[in-house]
């Protein structure tokens, strides 16, 4: 059978990766099954070196999905070793054959409609990444996070996507077509501690792909200790977000203000090339001590004299801003702080907090 009569036999695949999956696979892979899409869907399964009992699990729901007409590919790494996260999506993908890709984990659950409902989303913004509103599983975790994913504005999705919670639609409820997705490039495979959604999130970005939400909740987020979001170092992501930052929005500013005049505003005036360093006209907060004493020095600068940026009040500060203040963390003071100042994000400020 060509790979062109496959492309459109399968008009979706669902792209799942696996790792010791074995405590969640059943739910799992019982949503797939459940999908209400009416077209041709295919599961593209790739076990990255599983010691548990995925394997059979996998064999067992193939059985089941290919009696209700899902065909489901398996492969295998055989190793002793897992290639990681990147590498298992990237092998699912390129064994798969659909015009449009479904990404899944294996602790997740899909609700019936998802594909549906992301597949007309996909058709109305082909270059786009399509996500969706999540449940947290259990439901007091990561408050502040689900609130964020779910209630982002459709101009914040890009606007917000330097923030330290990464990209602005998480991973499992990624949603692209085939096309775009060779055209941004596969997922980095450096393994573990490599942050592949938020490197293959960026590189969409850069190449003008837009992001857009269904705004349902079509999946279950689960939150636990095993999941491949802890390995990745915080300094790691800190790097990344950096230059993402420098090259998207401090390339066309020639000055700027830093928003937070403590620990996190003055990391970022460190961490930034001295070409931007040099446009950081001040540091803005509202602590009277910070303030009071007037200037933030650079004391691990070569330069001579050391530079010296002044601190002042936010009202009294010139935009556009770098915002190094967390969101939805001060019962809405910073939030009224930066509300009355009349600015427009995306022109006149950015979140990195």
């Amino acid at each position: 059978m060509s790979a062109l009569w496959c492309m459109c036999l399968h008009a979706h695949s669902v792209i799942l990766p696996v790792h010791n999956g074995e405590r969640w696979l059943d739910q799992c892979l019982q949503s797939v099954l459940e999908q209400d899409f009416k077209g041709a869907l295919e599961l593209s399964v790739f076990n990255d070196a599983s010691q548990d009992s995925s394997a059979e699990i996998i064999e067992k729901w193939k059985v089941k999905l290919e009696a209700a007409g899902i065909p489901v590919i398996i492969g295998h790494n055989t190793s002793s070793q897992p290639g990681g996260v990147g590498y298992a999506k990237n092998q699912a993908v390129m064994q798969s054959s659909g015009a449009y890709l479904c990404f899944l984990d294996s602790d997740d659950v899909m609700m019936p409609q998802r594909v549906r409902l992301q597949h007309q989303a996909a058709i109305q913004h082909p270059n786009s990444i399509i996500g969706c509103r999540i449940r947290r599983e259990p439901l007091e975790s990561t408050e502040r996070y689900t609130r964020w994913i779910n209630n982002l504005s459709k101009p914040q999705l890009l606007t917000q996507a330097f923030t330290s919670h990464g990209p602005t639609v998480i991973m499992p409820t990624w949603f692209c077509s085939r096309e775009w997705f060779y055209h941004v490039g596969k997922f980095d495979e450096g393994g573990k501690g490599v942050p592949e959604d938020l490197l293959f999130f960026y590189k969409h970005i850069e190449k003008g792909g837009d992001v857009f939400r269904v705004d349902q909740c079509l999946l279950l987020y689960r939150y636990h200790p095993q999941a491949a979001t802890h390995s990745v170092l915080e300094e790691t992501i800190w790097n990344h977000r950096v230059r993402f930052l420098e090259d998207r929005v401090l390339s066309c500013w020639t000055s700027f203000t830093i928003w937070n005049a403590g620990k996190q505003g003055k990391k970022l005036y460190r961490s930034l090339s001295p070409t931007n360093q040099k446009k950081v006209t001040a540091f803005c907060d509202v602590d009277e001590k910070k303030i009071a004493k007037g200037f933030y020095t650079y004391e691990e600068s070569e330069e001579k004299p050391k530079p010296r940026i002044p601190v002042c009040h936010f009202r009294e500060a010139a935009p556009p801003f770098v915002l190094c203040v967390k969101l939805d963390l001060t019962g809405g003071a910073f939030e009224a702080n930066l509300a009355a100042l009349s600015l427009k994000e995306g022109v006149d400020y950015y979140h990195f907090s």
